[in-house]
């Protein structure tokens, strides 16, 4: 795809600000969480539905896929234009997800047409969600032990099995889910399906995590149904699709662990706002803590450097083909900034750090503390801290299997 600069790049923003003034509801600037409402798993208001179906239609949801599947079909320098300007006016994308993260971008690039053709459309004006059906109770790290069953039936599988900590699956339409089709084997003998979350014999149910939410479930598979020509990738060929999916999820995932979006409610409390009101000043204009504004400062740096690091990585994926074993790198560091963060936030806060619910604390007191629960799993999601290790280990350094 080509880059352009100069004269083209400013009709494109020119062209990109005239259309964000026409279609984006100018009362959804002042609630940032109503904007993606949909792919978070809220009510939609009528102005954040017009603004989704507007961005779907536009493509802009997904600026850089295909535009022949209704992706926006920019270049990187248009969709970095396009950010800039949407964040100028206070719109954030409405359309993300699972399957903007992780399966569309496997399915566009492993995905016959004719399953591109029925799933892609969805995912790109955000009318469908998915969830992943990847870990069970008995493979979590060692995912490829993996024993939920595709029977061959014919002209359909019949899956029985069950997945856990499975990301919105209440929410879901549609599941990406690995399944074993030949016992004989271990990793050559599990193939990679797409389950439609209405058929019969589905059941869901969430997890309530330590923090009070239940973004997990548990997910049941009972003679499950699943047409043949739901298979994505080859017969027992699902793990090599199923990792390729694995550097998009941990790609995105590390960019938003960095950025502090994962877990983390809108207006949150920063680890500068809240050792500036918490800690306070000294005569001098510093953090009151000498210890603490050194740590602090060290974890602002770590952040910047992390960043960057996301941002080269990501050019160069674009320009090359994709991510790669390097963004095991980016998940691991992404979880130590993200968990950093937050434990540097409730330390700051003191005993306003203690609190749970009820009287004597603020919304943003208890909401830190939540999040710093939460961030507790960021080690574990896309892969733990400890497996991204071992890949980088192998794939990335070259590094002998240990004796």
């Amino acid at each position: 795809m080509a880059d352009f600069g100069g004269d083209d790049l400013q009709a494109f923003r020119n062209e990109a600000a005239a259309w964000l003034e026409a279609n984006f509801p100018k009362a959804l600037a002042a609630d940032p969480a109503a904007q993606t409402a949909k792919a978070s798993g809220g009510e939609e208001t009528p102005d954040a539905l017009a603004w989704r179906k507007a961005m779907g239609a536009k493509g802009w949801g997904v600026p850089t896929w295909p535009a022949e599947y209704g992706g926006g079909g920019l270049s990187r320098q248009q969709a970095r234009v396009l950010h800039e300007e949407m964040a100028k006016i206070g719109a954030r994308n409405p359309i993300g997800g699972m399957g903007v993260m992780m399966f569309g971008p496997t399915l566009i690039e492993y995905g016959t047409e004719e399953l591109k053709r029925q799933h892609l459309p969805g995912i790109i004006n955000g009318d469908v969600r998915w969830c992943q059906g990847y870990s069970e109770p008995g493979s979590g790290s060692d995912l490829a032990s993996l024993q939920t069953r595709a029977e061959d039936k014919g002209e359909t599988y019949l899956v029985n099995g069950s997945k856990i900590w499975t990301s919105g699956a209440n929410l879901a339409d549609w599941c990406f889910c690995l399944v074993r089709t030949d016992t004989s084997k271990k990793h050559e003998g599990i193939s990679f399906l797409l389950i439609d979350m209405t058929t019969p014999g589905v059941e869901v149910r969430p997890i309530r995590l330590i923090n009070g939410t239940s973004p997990f479930c548990e997910t049941f598979f009972t003679d499950v149904v699943v047409p043949k020509n739901q298979l994505f990738g080859p017969l027992n060929g699902g793990w090599t699709v199923a990792k390729r999916l694995l550097q998009f999820e941990r790609d995105n995932i590390s960019a938003g662990l960095g950025g502090g979006s994962i877990g983390a409610p809108v207006n949150a409390l920063t680890v500068k706002s809240a050792a500036t009101q918490y800690v306070g000043l000294d005569e001098t204009g510093r953090l009151a803590d000498s210890d603490l504004r050194r740590r602090i400062t060290e974890h602002l740096m770590e952040v910047q450097s992390f960043q960057q690091t996301v941002r080269r990585a990501a050019d160069e994926a674009k320009a090359g083909n994709g991510p790669s074993a390097a963004t095991s790198i980016m998940k691991y560091m992404g979880a130590k900034v993200a968990m950093d963060r937050n434990e540097l936030i409730v330390e700051a806060l003191g005993a306003a750090g203690g609190g749970w619910e009820g009287e004597g604390y603020e919304a943003p007191e208890l909401a830190a503390v939540r999040t710093w629960l939460r961030s507790k799993g960021n080690s574990i999601e896309g892969g733990t801290s400890e497996i991204n290790l071992n890949v980088v280990s192998k794939r990335v350094l070259g590094l002998p299997d240990p004796k």
